[in-house]
């Protein structure tokens, strides 16, 4: 895509205002929810029906985060009960998480990728126009 990038517009029904952070969070995906919620109460592309996709994002977002606190403390290789040496368990969580919170940041439009497709161009124009369809 070349020139300006699309701003990302408001939606019919997006949300002013959005709830408090859930108390049943961890302590991480509470930072999670207070550093993403102001992006999108401003940009109001929000709506009451994708607060548990919010929900669901910074959980992902704080199951990263402590899992990676986990192998910095432990290591990236733990011992099982045989003795043998094997990589941290944790690393199949963190990845888990990972794509799950990729997924979820892009149906949010927590990703500059998300956030130009969901914005109309403006430019009704396009390559099929002299098709007739």
């Amino acid at each position: 895509m070349r020139g300006r990038k699309p701003e990302l517009k408001a939606i019919e029904g997006g949300l002013a205002r959005l709830p408090p952070v859930p108390s049943w969070l961890p302590t991480e995906a509470k930072a999670e929810w207070r550093r993403v919620v102001p992006g999108l109460r401003a940009r109001k592309t929000l709506t009451r029906e994708d607060l548990p996709m919010l929900e669901a994002y910074c959980l992902a977002a704080g199951t990263i985060r402590r899992s990676q606190a986990m192998i910095a403390t432990e290591g990236d290789m733990v011992k099982n009960d045989k003795g043998d040496v094997k990589r941290h368990p944790a690393f199949q969580t963190m990845f888990q998480a990972l794509t799950e919170s990729r997924r979820l940041a892009a149906e949010l439009g927590l990703t500059p990728a998300s956030r130009n497709k969901a914005a109309p161009t403006g430019n009704d124009d396009d390559d099929l126009s002299d098709l007739d369809l």
